[in-house]
């Protein structure tokens, strides 16, 4: 019932900008501009092994913040369309070869424990994947959603842990389905998620990629992930 409650109370309730909270819209322009990037390659520090190049569309903060805890925690739902937006924008800054390359675009989302899903009531980076598909095939990029990985084990809330704890909680936490392999082999894949943090779960998810196909690995260490958010200090432009 929770799904039908939001979708209700959206068109009852006033609206209010997930961003700043002023403006009678759902997202404003400013707010909106402050999630259309350019997008820039994130590398957290310290950067985990295995953790593959990554581009995000925006920093972290503020309210692009907001926007992602709106959408995530409080079940804003019409804003998975501009978040995909801007999710595209880093897949497309993480694909270079963009339409030279032969073959749909596979975007691999980072899967939300079963556990946040129940309680959320939706998948929110599969939600903001889709979007994100669909903003990329407008532009002309075929591009699929593939939620080929699943979490084979329990984790922690990764909230509050540090980076090392969280490469911990991850370490071999997830799997590929079983009926990937063909689908995947030689196809162009992007991991896609709503934010990073350390990278600990990107780097799991090049890990059991690498483990499920590993008479494929050179494929593999050349993935790209995308991201819609990433701390400020992530962004190489922003270090000394």
């Amino acid at each position: 019932m929770r799904w039908w409650w939001r979708e209700i109370s959206g068109l009852v309730l006033p609206a209010v900008c997930a961003g700043c909270g002023h403006a009678r819209t759902a997202l404003c322009e400013e707010c909106a501009g402050e999630l259309a990037g350019p997008p820039a390659r994130a590398r957290p520090c310290p950067e985990p092994q295995g953790l593959p190049v990554v581009f995000a569309a925006a920093r972290y903060e503020g309210a692009v913040r907001s926007v992602l805890i709106a959408h995530k925690e409080r079940g804003a739902l019409g804003l998975a369309r501009p978040l995909g937006a801007a999710l595209a924008g880093a897949v497309r800054a993480a694909t270079p070869e963009g339409r030279a390359a032969r073959g749909p675009l596979l975007l691999v989302p980072v899967p939300s424990a079963r556990r946040a899903v129940r309680a959320r009531g939706h998948d929110p980076s599969r939600r903001i994947a889709v979007a994100a598909a669909v903003a990329l095939r407008r532009a002309g990029t075929y591009a699929r959603v593939l939620p080929v990985l699943r979490q084979g084990r329990r984790v922690s809330d990764q909230s509050g842990l540090t980076a090392r704890e969280r490469l911990d909680n991850m370490a071999g936490a997830l799997e590929v389905a079983p009926w990937a392999g063909r689908v995947l082999e030689a196809r162009r894949t992007v991991l896609v998620d709503d934010v990073m943090t350390t990278g600990a779960s990107l780097a799991e998810a090049v890990r059991a990629l690498r483990a499920a196909f590993s008479g494929h690995v050179s494929e593999y260490t050349r993935m790209s992930a995308a991201v819609i958010a990433a701390p400020p200090l992530s962004f190489e432009t922003g270090r000394n």
